[in-house]
């Protein structure tokens, strides 16, 4: 079980940066040393794989490779990869991300270092790819191909790459060499550079937290290589695609739009895809939360022609004996549970079974109900995770302004605290019986809606938010760590 701590929510890209989004370089280790500072045990992150169309991290084109755009463009000029003049014209003055830009700019210097490098790293490179073997040469193809064909999604490639003919995959290998080695070294650059960053941070004895989304992307290397594993049908297309049903965030549900699990075929395989994963994970994270654990007890299945999630149905998942595996396998690896969503008691007792985990999200503690919310944290268990809001939520002051009143109400009389509701609401997580507590940043520094990182059924907008250079203060470290200290975490 966790043991009693804190920690704070801050995707990488909403660091500062001189280059237009957040990098695993300087500010990175800034923001370590802040935490550090303020006493707090973890980093929570949001999923480091490359994204594509609508610059989700929950909708990666591989759920093993890292994000180019998070690789430190003054590290390699320090390397000698770059020179000065070739990252001036990649500085960026816009607080929030332009992502087209960044797409249209990055990779272009990017592949500059890559032939300045593959000579000089050429031994490096080699046994990266020798002890990523599993993966990388198909992520490489899958991307070059995707260059190749104007970034089009693999199932709209020539039929004999989209059915993976050998012959056609062998003549594009030999066609794309360089492009190839390339991207092989790219990702050797990211690795590279995550791997120095994450072992600065257990030297500070901070830890790092990351999300195990449920789904792999429609337009991934995960399904064109593996098509076996998901219901699709014989020309490549899903029979089914993943979402929820309409809730309190989406009155027409969410249509995920990912490709549905052919849970049988990974049962009868010994589940060795999800090993992987989750082992490509650990490479990434000390503590893996698991997106969407309801969806392993039974999972939305939407016809894939449906244009909203409303006519979708609940399949049964693979249950407690997949969560058993996943945790036997890797039992030195610490799980938390996304238990949040529509929750029966079969959910429940799978989640009770499994000992990990749940989480709390004061946010939703104070909406009236008969008996009060399970989120009000004398409700709370020691095996639970505490979170103001997550990712997917408004900001604590945004939530503040935007709130019913009838909650504000609540949450003045059960709190009993100032004038500062915000404050309060934080202080009640921090002495809540769950052993871990997480804010996010932006709580931290008193911002609002502006700063939420994502609103879930809306397609534009979101993953853009960026913290301001200097923000992270060691006033602001200080008093966290006070009252961090003053709790026990």
């Amino acid at each position: 079980m966790l043991k009693r701590s804190s920690g704070i929510l801050m995707p990488v890209f909403s660091l500062p940066s001189d280059y237009g989004i957040g990098t695993l370089g300087k500010e990175a280790y800034s923001f370590i040393d802040f935490l550090k500072n303020a006493g707090q045990t973890y980093w929570q992150i949001l999923p480091l794989g490359p994204t594509s169309y609508g610059d989700s991290p929950y909708q990666c084109l591989s759920s093993f490779a890292g994000n180019p755009y998070f690789i430190d463009i003054d590290m390699l000029v320090s390397d000698g990869l770059l020179g000065k003049s070739d990252v001036e014209k990649l500085r960026c003055d816009v607080f929030g991300i332009d992502y087209g830009k960044i797409y249209n700019s990055r990779f272009t210097v990017l592949k500059k270092a890559a032939r300045a490098g593959l000579v000089e790293y050429k031994s490096e490179v080699r046994r990266f790819s020798e002890e990523n073997s599993g993966w990388i040469y198909d992520f490489a193809l899958f991307y070059a191909l995707k260059e190749h064909f104007g970034m089009k999604a693999w199932y709209r490639w020539p039929d004999d790459l989209r059915m993976r003919k050998e012959d056609a995959l062998n003549e594009y290998r030999e066609k794309l060499n360089a492009q190839i080695e390339e991207i092989i070294f790219i990702q050797y650059l990211f690795f590279k550079q995550w791997n120095g960053l994450r072992d600065y941070a257990h030297k500070s004895n901070v830890k790092i937290i990351g999300d195990m989304p449920i789904y792999v992307a429609y337009d991934s290397a995960d399904v064109w290589a593996n098509p076996h594993y998901f219901k699709l049908n014989e020309d490549g297309s899903p029979r089914c695609v993943a979402g929820v049903p309409p809730d309190a965030f989406a009155a027409d549900g969410q249509l995920w739009g990912n490709p549905i699990y052919d849970w049988e075929a990974l049962k009868q395989e010994g589940y060795g895809f999800w090993v992987r994963r989750i082992g490509a994970a650990t490479n990434f994270y000390d503590v893996i939360r698991i997106d969407h654990f309801r969806g392993i007890e039974s999972f939305w299945e939407v016809p894939a022609s449906s244009k909203t999630a409303k006519c979708g149905h609940w399949t049964k998942g693979p249950g407690i004996d997949f969560v058993n595996m996943i945790t036997s396998w890797f039992n030195c690896t610490e799980f938390i549970a996304e238990d949040l969503g529509i929750l029966t008691p079969d959910v429940e007792q799978m989640l009770a079974e499994s000992g990990l985990p749940g989480m709390k999200v004061l946010e939703f503690a104070f909406e009236p109900q008969k008996g009060g919310s399970s989120y009000l944290p004398h409700k709370y268990s020691e095996n639970s995770v505490c979170y103001i809001g997550t990712h997917d939520n408004n900001t604590l002051l945004g939530w503040y302004k935007n709130a019913k009143k009838i909650e504000i109400k609540f949450a003045k009389e059960y709190l009993s605290g100032g004038d500062d509701l915000c404050d309060s609401v934080l202080r009640a997580g921090m002495r809540s019986k769950a052993a871990l507590f997480i804010t996010q940043m932006q709580d931290w520094l008193q911002l609002g809606s502006e700063a939420r990182i994502n609103t879930p059924g809306t397609a534009s907008g979101n993953w853009r938010w960026r913290m301001q250079k200097g923000a992270a203060t060691t006033e602001l470290a200080k008093r966290i760590s006070k009252i961090t200290k003053m709790y026990n975490r």
